[in-house]
């Protein structure tokens, strides 16, 4: 009896479980980093964050619609609140190999070198074989105090809470040398004014540097990469890379450098010149032919550098549902091979429950009076496998989605099966947006010729498009299928009762990076990504709307021949 009510019992745990596989997580991402280490982060003046990596998270937050808090202290205190969770995300760190076996790490998105500093009236040291048996300064916990006592420096370290300390520790004779990472080392010089100390050996260590998380959050790993490849495709990243870690001090051009740029640059400008000169009269002919080669040439730029970001956000996609995927089919599989064992076993036990039931009256079983037990268990083991069967569903509709399609090949496909996938696929979004959701699919629709996968995304984004237009739950959402009056195109349309968009903004909506969502983290690459998506398959979209009233998208597609 005792091993039954513990059976039953965690039959009900396991219930309980199973709908927090999909619960979301809308909470402030709590970023840590370094107090002291300019020109990367630190507190300024004002006692607020600042720094190349808090403006860089900033902008990473700003594109995905993050809610970030900085918290800066000590590096040391940082690297040990990211290992126990009480912040979420390092945005400064290097890499090393102790370090990824404990947490999780973005692509690198800068390198930092480090040098051995000293003070004017010291001996050289050009490598850091010259360091040993010396008393060397440098910040507790960083990667050149892990790469020193992974070295056997251990006894001749002198550990300071910031490279700032190491450098004046340095510079009033406390140690002989310092190591300390190049750009940080220049800035504390130039910032506290310690005129006695230089560097006296550049780049003896390049690590790279970049964001870390908990090991095993394989959705903020990608969202902070996607992130990252998304401002280096806009050239946000390159701005604010030069804004913050440009060279201190600007280097002289030597005489020698001046020849050679007139050489290279002012020579050829003059030939270049004079040539026009010579040949104006025949270039003005071929003027008006060369401006419409170009202007179609920029169209094909533009072009080119949406699909590149479309591209990384993909890619990015692709490896956080490979991981969810994994993580959520694992136990998902265990429950649908356990549940049919756990209402085979309940069987078996029933007539034994029945009998007791029958000679001694209802009695208590796994908490609960067995009279509710025998009919709560039944139903209880269908919704469990019902539920289970319904996450895998999803799960595999997800990996169809955002699985990339490389061949770009097409084949007959039915419009009303892309649109039912697309509906479970946002399911949860819908069920969140409206309570007045729709769908009509006009029966026998010829098929059209497409790419499944990418005619789903378009869908996808239609109808989250739509959800995000609403604004209470009491506006509602239709899709419907339908077949032109001639027969030669499938209809689809989406409508909303949302706020709908300003007649301004019409022609506007598939343009590259125009959104109308910035501060809900919108990139303006959905509509433009699909308005591309319709046109290679020789369809249209387009827009009609009313502002406080809705708005309506349709899109075409002809039918295979």
């Amino acid at each position: 009896m005792l091993a039954m009510r513990f059976l039953l019992a965690a039959l009900l745990s396991l219930l309980c479980a199973v709908p927090a596989l999909a619960a979301p997580d809308a909470r402030t991402i709590v970023v840590g980093g370094d107090r002291d280490y300019p020109p990367y982060e630190f507190i300024d003046s004002d006692g607020k964050p600042a720094g190349y990596n808090v403006e860089l998270t900033r902008a990473i937050a700003g594109i995905m619609g993050m809610k970030v808090e900085f918290r800066l202290g000590a590096w040391s205190e940082m690297l040990s609140a990211l290992k126990s969770g009480r912040v979420d995300v390092l945005q400064g760190i290097s890499w090393s190999e102790k370090r990824a076996r404990q947490i999780d790490f973005t692509p690198p998105h800068t390198i930092v070198y480090h040098a051995i500093f000293a003070r004017r009236d010291s001996p050289p040291a050009g490598s850091l074989e010259d360091l040993r048996g010396k008393k060397v300064a440098l910040h507790r916990d960083g990667i050149m105090h892990e790469y020193l006592a992974a070295r056997g420096y251990g006894k001749d370290l002198a550990l300071t809470p910031t490279p700032a300390d190491a450098l004046r520790l340095l510079s009033s004779g406390g140690c002989d040398y310092a190591v300390v990472a190049m750009v940080p080392g220049m800035y504390i010089i130039r910032e506290n004014r310690l005129t006695n100390v230089v560097p006296v050996a550049r780049s003896i260590a390049a690590q790279r540097y970049g964001y870390a998380v908990r090991q095993g959050d394989a959705e903020l790993l990608a969202r902070f990469s996607e992130g990252l490849a998304i401002l280096k495709k806009t050239g946000q990243y390159d701005a604010i890379h030069a804004k913050w870690l440009g060279v201190l001090e600007p280097r002289p051009i030597r005489w020698q450098e001046t020849v050679k740029y007139v050489a290279v640059v002012v020579v050829p400008l003059l030939l270049i010149l004079g040539g026009t000169v010579l040949w104006s009269h025949s270039l003005r002919r071929q003027v008006a032919q060369r401006t419409e080669s170009l202007s179609r040439a920029l169209e094909e730029v533009q072009l080119n550098q949406q699909q590149l970001v479309q591209a990384d956000k993909m890619a990015a996609l692709g490896i956080l549902v490979s991981g969810v995927a994994h993580e959520i089919n694992n136990p998902t599989g265990l429950i649908l091979l356990d549940v049919p064992i756990l209402r085979k076993v309940y069987n078996d036990a029933a007539p034994i429950l029945e009998d007791r039931f029958r000679e001694e009256g209802d009695f208590t079983l796994g908490g609960l009076r067995y009279s509710r037990v025998r009919e709560e268990v039944p139903r209880l083991l269908d919704e469990m496998q019902d539920g289970a069967k319904r996450i895998k569903r999803i799960v595999e509709d997800l990996k169809d989605f955002a699985r990339r399609d490389d061949v770009g090949g097409k084949e007959s496909v039915d419009i009303n099966g892309v649109a039912q996938a697309a509906v479970r696929l946002v399911d949860t979004s819908l069920r969140k947006a409206t309570t007045r959701f729709s769908a009509r699919y006009a029966p026998d629709l010829p098929q059209v010729p497409a790419n499944t996968q990418r005619i789903e995304q378009v869908v996808v984004n239609l109808i989250l498009n739509a959800c995000q237009a609403l604004p209470n739950p009491e506006r509602g959402i239709e899709l419907e299928t339908s077949l032109d009056e001639e027969g030669k195109r499938v209809i689809l349309r989406v409508r909303d009762e949302g706020s709908g968009i300003a007649p301004e903004n019409l022609s506007r909506l598939t343009d590259p990076f125009f959104t109308t969502k910035r501060e809900n983290g919108g990139t303006g690459l959905g509509l433009s990504v699909s308005a591309g998506i319709v046109k290679e398959h020789g369809g249209t979209l387009s827009f009609e709307s009313t502002p406080g009233e809705g708005t309506t998208v349709t899109l075409s597609l002809p039918v295979g021949s």
